[in-house]
């Protein structure tokens, strides 16, 4: 949950710098877990409220692209290269380098995290 909290209290608008693997999953998890609490939640007691999920989708939108742009960061790839995600079948390639190991010591994005 810490690593969750830190992405919206401390990097909410953040896509400068290094994010470890470790975070990013971690904030990827919790976000999941969130939104299907919501969902089974809402769609137990009130149905009809299921949109209120587009509204907690909208306001994790940042902090969401921010870990994964620094997540990219951290391997040494553009920010940019998040945008395969809206390729088909390019998803796959994109989960491979989410789930790379950091690159040791500083790279044109910073210090790695995982030294310091």
């Amino acid at each position: 949950m810490e690593w969750y909290l830190k992405c919206l209290k401390q990097h909410y608008f953040d896509f400068n710098g290094r994010a470890r693997r470790k975070e990013y999953w971690m904030y990827t998890l919790v976000n999941a877990l969130i939104s299907l609490a919501i969902i089974m939640m809402l769609g137990a007691i009130a149905p009809k409220l299921i949109p209120v999920v587009y509204i907690y989708t909208l306001a994790v939108l940042m902090p969401s692209l921010g870990v994964g742009v620094r997540r990219l960061h951290d391997i040494g790839k553009s920010g940019w290269f998040f945008l395969i995600a809206l390729v088909p079948l390019a998803n796959f390639y994109l989960l491979y380098l989410l789930c790379l190991d950091s690159e040791s010591g500083a790279n044109a994005y910073g210090e790695s995290p995982k030294q310091a």
